[in-house]
């Protein structure tokens, strides 16, 4: 064994010149594996962490906590609706009880240069089954000076539901009062008017009068 051989090499190394054999640590990949993996998880951890203060900062986890009880609460006190409240109309409040159209007396005034509109109208309106008694030009304070579609007009004391059967035949129109004592309403046709309500659209309308929907029930 040559004296240049390094102990315990048993002299199957030899050195013959300037290099040496080197003796390196084994590599540790498991070491290495196991930190990237923690580093990875304590990032996830931190980012975690500083979206919840933000938002606590920010007052969203108060917001959505109250959301929570508010719905819950209204979850517990919410009153089962039974056939009788849904047959009824909107929960707990029975059908409108609403005038049919011979129970209300309807005079028919044009208020626009067209000739013979409101003839037209007050026959249309009688097809429907409304009393029409008086049908002719619109009074002077009246006369070429309605822009919209039309007026309703009647007395203080005149069932409001009688407006709105009414008032279903001519989308636009808008309600008022004056002095007269009788019930009847004076529909007072405008500028804007083009043609009365389809008969089945103002049906539909009523039918929606007496029988109101249900407010939809607000999700959490």
């Amino acid at each position: 064994m040559s004296m240049l051989t390094p102990p315990g090499m048993g002299g199957k190394y030899r050195v013959t010149g300037a290099a040496y054999p080197r003796m390196h640590r084994p590599r540790r990949r498991r070491r290495i594996v196991f930190a990237v993996l923690g580093a990875v998880v304590a990032l996830a951890l931190l980012g975690y962490g500083g979206l919840q203060l933000i938002g606590v900062f920010r007052g969203d986890g108060g917001k959505r906590t109250t959301a929570t009880k508010d719905c819950a609460k209204a979850a517990a006190s919410a009153k089962p609706v039974s056939r009788t409240d849904t047959a009824g109309g909107a929960a707990g409040k029975p059908a409108a009880a609403l005038p049919q159209p011979g129970q209300i007396t309807v005079n028919v005034y044009n208020a626009t240069p067209r000739a013979g509109l409101a003839k037209a109208v007050g026959e249309e309106l009688k097809k429907r089954g409304f009393v029409v008694a008086n049908v002719g030009n619109a009074p002077a304070g009246f006369d070429k000076k309605v822009t919209g579609p039309g007026i309703l007009l009647g007395s203080p004391k005149t069932d409001k539901a009688a407006f709105s059967v009414l008032g279903a035949q001519l989308a636009g129109a808008s309600p008022q009062t004056d002095t007269r004592a009788g019930a009847d309403i004076d529909l007072i046709l405008g500028d804007a008017f083009t043609e009365l309500t389809k008969k089945e659209d103002a049906d539909k309308t009523v039918a929606l009068l007496a029988h109101p929907r249900p407010a939809a029930a607000k999700t959490c």
